[in-house]
């Protein structure tokens, strides 16, 4: 028998029948993201809040029995559990859950203001990737299953007057790792921290178009530019295919076009 390393092919469908659910995904980053997995062979179970961009997604992709929406409300478990139970029932089995669902700004009114319930319903991203992992859970473990969080840049630096958002998003970080451990091996578990990204053209038909950014903005990046929901749905895929990553778990992963390694002088 020969040692010599052989040299292996590229799948060109790492994600080949498997079954990916994606919280959020009817929009921005989540609907970048459905649209890798479709693309790397994959089938996208997508929950959203807004009902028509979920059926906008279906219509324009086209894609039949490979494309499945419902409504989610990731912060109601009656949602959750209902959304995880139709995929399972439309698809037969789970492989993938991408956690991405949260409020999308992240200011809120200074502390002494905020109220109990106000700072608790931005946190949903992280009850949310609560919720979904727990109820996707004993699926996922049958097949080598992988989950992807979506935090953001603001778990490590922040702006005045966003501490729910940063508590969650930093929270998400640390939920990673440790459901990393506690699911091992039959689960990995990954975050994405994504930077500044453009989701403009990524939205519901109706509010859909071209980002209006400057040279300004996209300079303030080493790269050159702002962020695509592309950039963070190829890595996304990457941690959801075992043919690629099934050596990677627990780990965070930084896509902002390195901004965050930018000192920043004023």
């Amino acid at each position: 028998m020969s040692l010599t390393p052989p040299i292996s092919p590229w799948n060109p469908e790492p994600l080949a029948r498997r079954v990916v659910m994606i919280t959020g995904g009817a929009q921005g980053i989540g609907r970048g993201i459905a649209q890798a997995v479709l693309g790397a062979g994959g089938c996208v179970a997508i929950g959203d809040l807004d009902v028509d961009a979920g059926k906008a997604c279906l219509a324009e992709w086209n894609r039949g029995g490979d494309a499945f929406f419902k409504r989610l409300d990731v912060a109601s478990e009656r949602s959750v559990a209902a959304f995880v139970a139709a995929a399972h029932k439309h698809f037969g089995q789970l492989h993938g859950l991408v956690n991405n669902a949260g409020p999308p700004g992240p200011h809120v009114p200074p502390l002494e203001e905020l109220d109990f319930a106000t700072w608790n319903a931005r946190l949903a991203s992280l009850h949310g990737a609560f919720l979904c992992s727990r109820h996707a859970l004993p699926a996922l473990r049958e097949d080598a299953g992988a989950i992807v969080n979506i935090a953001s840049t603001r778990a490590h630096q922040s702006e005045p007057r966003s501490e729910a958002y940063a508590a969650a998003k930093g929270g998400l970080v640390a939920f990673t790792h440790a459901l990393a451990l506690s699911e091992g091996p039959q689960v990995r578990v990954n975050v994405i921290s994504p930077g500044w990204i453009a989701t403009d053209a990524w939205r519901a038909p109706a509010r859909r178009r071209t980002p209006k950014l400057s040279k300004a903005d996209h300079a303030q990046h080493p790269v050159g530019r702002v962020g695509t929901p592309e950039d963070i749905a190829h890595l996304a895929v990457q941690l959801l295919a075992p043919s690629l990553s099934g050596f990677v778990t627990g780990q965070e992963f930084i896509v902002d076009g390195g901004m965050t390694r930018k000192m920043q002088y004023v």
